[in-house]
């Protein structure tokens, strides 16, 4: 089967696919028909430029962009890669938390600026201690799961809501309202859909206390933009923000805040992560190629 693959993506199971050529899709100027199968992250397919497809390996777990629908209706397999990165991610968020909450990015550009002058940190960059903290988790999956996990040695009290039913022993079950209202820091860990899209709006932001650090790891749009901006540029809370609505553009009102710690999508930016999720990505397209059921199709 002929593979198109809109990047070189890296790792040593790239080279296992028999027939395939490394190609934008904005690159793309005329139809394809030879093309059986699709690698790409989470972009839209050009279902009339690819006529012949037969599956769309998605790197990355949110497919969002990818028309799930469009593609079930013409009989074309949508797969994913789950499980592979939710470690590296959920590094990331407790990064995000630490280096906001601890102040780490302001202290560094005070040593970089030569402004620190005493024998130690100056009142001014006091900070919050993260032991003891309650920490939110909106959205208990994977990577939510792999979050509670490692609060636990950092000894946090552990909030979460999840959209479906859920018992576990990693923390105490709230509505998204009271937990919003009754942390110190939150973290985002929802899929992108028509239901979270401005999940995070202006009235329910207004419910975080101040000094609240709000982390996001899942898709810039789940929060309403312009309403955290309101927020931030008050000072009233803090954010580590790995994710942005318009991707990689980034609001300039940003960029001058002390209260943010701001990432380019690094959530699953480890070699070890994107070498696993090459390897799933490329394990589902020669699956289909020998006749065999993709390992992780979407719902």
């Amino acid at each position: 089967m002929q593979v198109l693959a809109t990047r070189r993506y890296p790792g040593p199971a790239f080279a296992e696919l028999p027939d395939v050529e490394v190609l934008p899709l904005a690159a793309l100027e005329e139809p394809r028909p030879g093309v059986g199968g699709l690698i790409a992250a989470n972009e839209p397919v050009p279902f009339d430029l690819l006529p012949g497809l037969r599956i769309v390996a998605n790197y990355g777990v949110g497919y969002d962009r990818v028309d799930a629908a469009e593609c079930a209706r013409r009989g074309i397999v949508v797969t994913n890669t789950p499980g592979v990165l939710d470690a590296a991610t959920a590094d990331l968020a407790f990064a995000l938390v630490l280096a906001a909450r601890r102040r780490v990015v302001e202290g560094d550009r005070l040593v970089r600026s030569g402004g620190w002058v005493g024998s130690w940190a100056e009142d001014s960059l006091l900070a919050e201690e993260l032991a003891g903290s309650t920490l939110g988790i909106v959205g208990l999956g994977r990577i939510g799961s792999a979050v509670a996990r490692r609060a636990q040695g950092f000894e946090l009290r552990v909030l979460y809501t999840q959209r479906h039913d859920v018992e576990t022993e990693l923390g105490e079950y709230r509505e998204l309202d009271a937990l919003l209202s009754e942390s110190d820091v939150v973290t985002l860990h929802v899929p992108r859909t028509a239901e979270t899209i401005g999940l995070l709006d202006a009235r329910r932001l207004a419910l975080l206390r101040d000094g609240t650090c709000l982390v996001n790891t899942a898709r810039g749009d789940i929060v309403d933009e312009a309403a955290l901006l309101a927020e931030l540029v008050s000072g009233r809370i803090r954010a580590g923000l790995d994710v942005f609505a318009h991707e990689p553009s980034v609001p300039p009102e940003l960029l001058g805040l002390p209260n943010v710690v701001l990432t380019p999508h690094l959530g699953s930016g480890t070699r070890q992560t994107r070498e696993a999720m090459t390897r799933l990505v490329v394990d589902n397209v020669l699956a289909l190629e020998r006749g065999e059921p993709p390992l992780t199709p979407v719902p």
